[in-house]
Formats: structure tokens, C-alpha cells, sequence
């Protein structure tokens, strides 16, 4: 336990923002803040996210909020970004307009960016009316608990370095809110790292305890439980702020947690690219790795559509009996996405083995073998052998990238074999 401890330590300090870049960018935040303010009697430009939380990493991107007053604001929800992007256009030359629950707006300086969004200046969950309004409150929950930060801190990066960080459509892992609820509800980065290694298939976590001695699942709409993980959101009881994570991310998250409690190491907090990672488990095995040249678009959109070609090859490897070792994918919003698979170097036999219906469904198995020329009986059913098409997964990989539904949601697609 005490080299744990050493080690989180050790990881603590090299995850801390520069004190230059921190105040590099906190100086920018301030002049744009400035800005946006002056002038202004409606709407108050403040730090949000991580940045307002202090629970930021090494490198970071500041998130503004431009707070609409609730009274004056609370029937033209709708109307807020085109308001903000009248006051942005005149402040600023270069502002990007994003699309999102609320459009919200984007500076560019340098190697830093910035994030403007509108939100309605609410004191109640209840008020909201768009989802980005509830933030505020997110950030005073969080703020409650100061003493807590640098446990976030190492939440987060371990979710970071094990791939499993983000609530977008296209990740659907742990968001950074989620990382600070599981932190704060257990006590510590260590705490929640033992408790995620012993996790079953479902777990509940309500840290305002909303729901202490209820049934979750009687009282909360159940499509927003069907993730494996149900975080109860401590400022807004009727929403799970997890329901976005996958089986896969959550599965990945535990398996995380276990590997470091048996052997312990900063390797767990340092950001590593999956080049790296598959390249060093490699060995004997086959690598394949698919370069795919994404459409241009909202990111949200090219990322979804990323993730669809991702889960239709992976599927159709599956399908055809191709066992994957390890897979997984990554995109930096910028360039082509990479997806990564390895395999066992042997090829598929040549012979595949198809199980039929039971002898007793005499019309079923009439059908089967009509379908089949060469058949076989056992253990009282019927089974076709057939010549399979692809006995290794790059044959079957260059077949299925030609797929029109592919073809459609990218530029280009290309494989490596390595």
C-alpha cells in the first residue's frame, strides 16, 4: 500500500499544469472574459469546466460560460446563441459557431482554445432548460469539495491513459463530471480503484443518497438506466450522468482498476497512443491497422459515423470466426482514425463446421439441406460443411472495406498489415 501511494504521488506531480501555461492561458481567459463583459448588462461571461473546478490536467482547453440573467432569458432558450454570436462577432475577428444542445462558439489562439457557451443563470435543476444550463450547478457541487481535487485529478488521467475518458457519442466513456462524482463519492482515487475492481454488471451510485432504501429502477425512467453504470447526478435526481457509457468502456475501466491493484505503476497515468500500446503487444502476433479518412462535419456526426464503419468491421470479423485479441480505436479530430486489430498468426481451417436444427424439426432440417450439399449428424442435430471464403482477416478486411455503406461515411479507407 505505502508503494501506492509513492507511485500516486510520483503521477500527481507530473499531471500538474505548468505554472507558466496555466498562467498563459488564465491571462487569456481574463481578456476574453473582459471583453465579452464590457458593455454588458444581461449576460455575465465567467471561467467554467475544469478550469473553474481546478480539476484540469497537464494541457487543457478553457471553457467560458456567457450567463443569460433567468428572468430576462427563460422563455428565448431557443434565441441565446444567435444573441451571443451578435455580441461574439463584434468582440472578436475570428469566432467558429459549433453546433450542440445549444450552439455554442469557438476561439482560436495559438495552440489554445476556447470554448464560449451560453447558458441560462438558473438556482434549481428544475429551471433548466437545455442541459448546458445545469453546469453551474455541476461546478458548485464540485467546488464543495475542495479537498478532493487532486483525487480527480487522478481519476481523471488514469481514465485518460486507459482510453476509457470522454461521454462523446462516438467514445462513450467516463465524462470528466462522472470521474469527480465517482471520486467524491468514494473518498479518493485509491478507494474508487478498489471498489471499480470488485464491480458486477450493474452498479448504482447516488452520492446525495436520493435513493437510499428505493428501488432506482421503479422510480427513474429505465432508458436512462440501461447503462452498465448508473451515476445518480447529484444536483438533478431524475438524470443517470453515465448513461452514455458502454459495456466495453465500463468493462475497460474495471479491468484497469484490477490490473493496477496487482501490479502497481505511473504507467497507468502516462498518455500513451495506441500505436505504442499494439506495437508492444505485438509479438508473434498479426496486426492490422485501418486508416480511415473521415467526411468533414460536425464532430460529433464524423465521429459517429467513424464508430459505425469501426463496429461493422469488427462485427463482420466475428461473424466470418476471426477471434480479435484486442481492438480498439482513436481519432484526434483532425487527421485520418486508426483502428487496430490483432490476431493469431495462424489462418482459419479451411472447413467450417455450420450447426443446423435438431433432427425432430423435420421441415427445418429439409430446408438446411437443401441449402447445404454436405451435411452431418450429431449428438441428434444436423451440421453443413462448407469451404470457408477468407481463412485470413486481411482477405476478409479488403473485401469488406469495398462496402458501399463503408464507402459512404468516409473519404478513404485503407489497411496496413504489419
Amino acid at each position: 500500500m505505502k508503494n501506492i501511494k509513492v507511485i500516486l504521488d510520483e503521477a500527481l506531480k507530473e499531471i500538474q499544469p505548468d505554472k507558466n501555461y496555466e498562467k498563459e492561458i488564465f491571462e487569456k481567459v481574463g481578456i476574453i472574459i473582459k471583453k465579452i463583459n464590457q458593455g454588458q448588462k444581461n449576460i455575465k461571461a465567467i471561467l467554467g469546466g475544469s478550469g473553474a473546478k481546478g480539476t484540469w490536467l497537464k494541457t487543457f482547453d478553457a471553457d467560458i460560460f456567457a450567463v443569460f440573467d433567468y428572468k430576462k432569458f427563460k422563455g428565448k432558450s431557443d434565441k441565446l446563441s444567435d444573441i451571443l454570436e451578435k455580441v461574439m462577432k463584434k468582440k472578436f475577428k475570428n469566432v467558429s459557431r459549433l453546433h450542440g444542445s445549444r450552439d455554442y462558439f469557438q476561439i482560436k489562439q495559438n495552440n489554445f482554445t476556447f470554448e464560449i457557451v451560453p447558458i441560462l443563470k438558473i438556482q434549481k435543476a428544475e429551471q433548466a432548460k437545455n442541459i448546458t444550463d445545469v453546469s453551474l450547478l455541476h461546478s458548485k457541487w464540485v467546488l464543495k469539495r475542495k479537498k478532493l481535487i487532486n483525487e480527480i485529478k487522478l481519476t481523471k488521467q488514469f481514465c485518460q491513459s486507459q482510453n476509457v475518458y470522454g461521454a462523446e457519442s462516438y467514445i462513450r466513456g467516463l465524462s470528466g463530471y462522472v470521474c469527480e462524482i465517482l471520486t467524491i463519492y468514494y473518498g479518493s482515487f485509491l478507494n474508487l480503484i478498489k471498489k471499480a475492481a470488485k464491480w458486477n454488471d450493474k452498479v448504482i451510485i447516488d452520492a446525495e443518497k436520493y435513493y437510499k432504501g428505493k428501488d432506482v429502477f421503479k422510480l427513474i425512467n429505465t432508458s436512462k438506466l440501461v447503462s452498465p453504470l448508473i451515476v445518480i447526478d447529484p444536483v438533478q435526481k431524475d438524470r443517470n450522468a453515465a448513461a452514455a457509457l458502454s459495456v466495453e468502456k465500463f468493462e475497460a475501466f474495471k479491468n484497469a482498476a484490477r490490473e493496477f491493484l496487482m501490479r502497481p505503476s505511473k504507467e497507468f497515468f502516462l498518455s500513451k497512443t495506441l500505436d505504442s500500446i499494439f506495437l508492444k503487444e505485438k509479438n508473434n502476433k498479426k496486426l492490422v491497422k485501418v486508416e480511415v479518412k473521415p467526411l468533414e462535419g460536425k464532430t460529433d456526426v464524423v465521429g459517429g459515423k467513424l464508430l459505425k464503419i469501426y463496429e461493422f468491421i469488427r462485427d463482420n470479423l466475428d461473424k466470418n470466426g476471426f477471434k480479435i485479441i484486442k481492438t480498439a480505436w482513436e481519432w484526434d479530430k483532425k487527421s485520418s482514425a486508426i483502428f487496430y486489430f490483432l490476431f493469431n498468426k495462424n489462418p482459419l481451417p479451411k472447413i467450417i463446421e455450420i450447426e443446423g436444427p435438431p433432427l425432430k424439426l423435420k421441415h427445418h432440417v429439409g430446408h438446411f439441406k437443401k441449402m447445404h450439399r454436405k451435411t452431418l449428424i450429431k449428438s441428434n442435430k444436423i451440421y453443413a460443411l462448407e469451404q470457408r471464403k477468407f481463412l485470413l482477416p486481411e482477405n476478409l478486411l479488403k473485401s469488406t472495406i469495398k462496402n458501399d455503406s463503408i464507402k459512404e461515411k468516409c473519404k478513404s479507407i485503407n489497411l496496413n498489415i504489419l
